[in-house]
């Protein structure tokens, strides 16, 4: 596997820039291997076109040229001093100069153009959910890819998690009062709703997307949930940083639950968040959350071969400096991983 350094040798043999000219260099040098990718997918979709070709050696030969473009990008982002701004329109330019042929890939077309107007939408995170390719060619194989990246395993993951998580305390207690925030396509509550019936609890889903809403509130309605059972709404949830507003807005809830959002917000106003939701809880209520762990994924996948930066980079600690500036009592919270170890759960009982 060519690395940066073998591009670098080569340029200095054929006096293309002097030896100090650094970033001129690693401009060429991204600029090659980018031509180099372009190519490699190239070819792989013409290998689509043979019979011969199993779809496992094409993934493979997909996997193999993003490895080897990943190695590039990293050791770029090192050689221009992580310098945020030239990082950011060099992420933009590799995904134009790549956009005719990544963008045969469904949901890597999607998570660069994101239709819905922000990142992470709904549609994205159900096609993550059904684990299915949805293209053909070079596309599906692509697609294969996407649904297998370390993100994607995890939020599978986070499904698990928080089904469990819910399912243990709705079928443990009758008639609990539960608030999804930002609820997206409310897979889980989909999958829980015999569970939610059985037990009478009252669960208010909220987003700002209206087409989240109708997409959840149609599909539960087969589930034969009533609407004394789930309601949903349209509502900002940065909004939600004020504890009196928020009780005469929904009242106190027994459970208070969000998976995924909270990535997106930066420090201050997740703290102030997480503040005035603990508050929304009586003694012994709950509020889930779930962070992904920034130690345990790259961000090459996310920053130049997707559009999607949106979620900030947070260690474990990082995530306990929150709770503790929102003044959310470390021995109050307990915390679980899902499956792969990348996002982490944290419960924090009032």
């Amino acid at each position: 596997m060519e690395s940066l350094i073998t591009y670098r040798n080569e340029a200095i043999k054929e006096n293309r820039w002097s030896v100090n000219d650094e970033t001129e260099k690693y401009y060429r040098l991204l600029d090659k291997a980018t031509t180099r990718f372009i190519g490699e997918l190239e070819d792989i979709e013409k290998r689509c076109l043979d019979s011969q070709e199993t779809p496992d050696a094409l993934l493979n030969a997909v996997t193999n040229a993003i490895n080897n473009i990943s190695d590039v990008c990293e050791e770029f982002e090192q050689g221009v001093g992580y310098e945020k701004d030239i990082m950011k329109e060099s992420q933009i330019n590799f995904r134009k100069k790549t956009d005719h042929i990544v963008s045969k890939s469904y949901f890597m077309n999607r998570a660069r153009t994101w239709p819905q107007g922000y990142q992470g939408d709904y549609k994205a995170l159900e096609g993550v959910y059904k684990n299915m390719p949805l293209s053909s060619g070079t596309g599906y194989s692509l697609d294969r890819y996407f649904l297998s990246l370390t993100l994607a395993v995890a939020v599978r993951g986070r499904l698990e998690i928080l089904k469990k998580l819910l399912k243990t305390e709705i079928t443990t207690k009758k008639g609990l009062r539960i608030l999804d925030i930002a609820c997206g396509s409310c897979r889980e509550i989909f999958e829980l709703a015999l569970d939610i019936k059985e037990s009478d609890a009252k669960v208010t889903c909220l987003d700002f997307d209206s087409d989240s809403l109708s997409f959840s509130s149609e599909r539960i309605s087969y589930t034969g949930l009533s609407e004394e059972n789930i309601t949903f709404r349209k509502y900002n949830a940065v909004r939600m940083v004020n504890h009196e507003k928020n009780l005469k807005e929904f009242g106190m809830q027994d459970i208070i639950y969000s998976v995924g959002f909270f990535d997106y917000l930066n420090d201050e106003v997740l703290t102030r968040l997480l503040n005035a939701l603990y508050e929304l809880l009586p003694p012994g209520g709950s509020l889930i959350t779930s962070f992904k762990d920034c130690r345990r994924y790259r961000t090459f996948d996310y920053h130049w071969l997707l559009d999607w930066d949106g979620f900030l980079q947070r260690t474990e600690e990082d995530v306990w400096n929150l709770f503790e500036k929102a003044g959310i009592p470390r021995t109050k919270i307990t915390t679980i991983r899902e499956k792969s170890g990348v996002i982490n759960f944290f419960t924090a009982v009032k």
